[in-house]
């Protein structure tokens, strides 16, 4: 109860932006599909609108020729986020685990990541910058956590360590 108390006082006096609100109208030439196949792997994700306006990221995941991952990245001017504590997706996923990364920089080679499972239903998923942790190439850094003052790059990755179909559909994304 302290907890929902505490995030209620947090929205109400902290500002919030939001970084992408998909609908039919969005402008998604922006979002590009990184596959293992960067590294010779066969997995093959897509982004598209679906007919309800939702950002959709779907395809398969393989392991074949040493891959196991897809993601869609979204690439932005310099985004001073130091007003905010963390980002909020609204998201419907498939049940399965997927990563929400972030970079500070382009010039970043590596990302800061928290996993969530989806539910299969409609959700929305708060994460606070300080629990994303920096990790390269599925290799947890020893480096401090994000600490939220800048952003260019959010992405989405599954990679679970095995074949499977994927589907998540992005309602929004908005920094809390």
């Amino acid at each position: 109860m302290k907890y929902l108390i505490f995030q209620l006082l947090i929205s109400i006096i902290l500002p919030q932006m939001t970084l992408f609100d998909f609908n039919s109208e969005s402008n998604t030439r922006s979002w590009r599909i990184v596959d293992d196949v960067v590294m010779g792997g066969r997995s093959d994700g897509s982004f598209k609108l679906d007919e309800d306006g939702h950002g959709q990221f779907f395809g398969e995941v393989s392991l074949e020729n040493n891959g196991g991952f897809s993601s869609v990245r979204y690439n932005f001017d310099t985004i001073n986020s130091s007003a905010h504590q963390s980002f909020q997706l609204r998201i419907k996923g498939d049940g399965k685990s997927y990563q929400f990364r972030v970079k500070a920089s382009n010039r970043q080679r590596y990302s800061y990541i928290y996993t969530f499972k989806t539910s299969g239903e409609w959700e929305t998923i708060l994460i606070p910058f300080g629990k994303m942790k920096p990790s390269f190439r599925g290799y947890e850094l020893n480096q401090p956590n994000y600490n939220g003052v800048q952003m260019e790059e959010i992405a989405f990755l599954i990679g679970n360590k095995k074949e499977e179909c994927f589907k998540l559909l992005i309602d929004s994304i908005i920094l809390k």
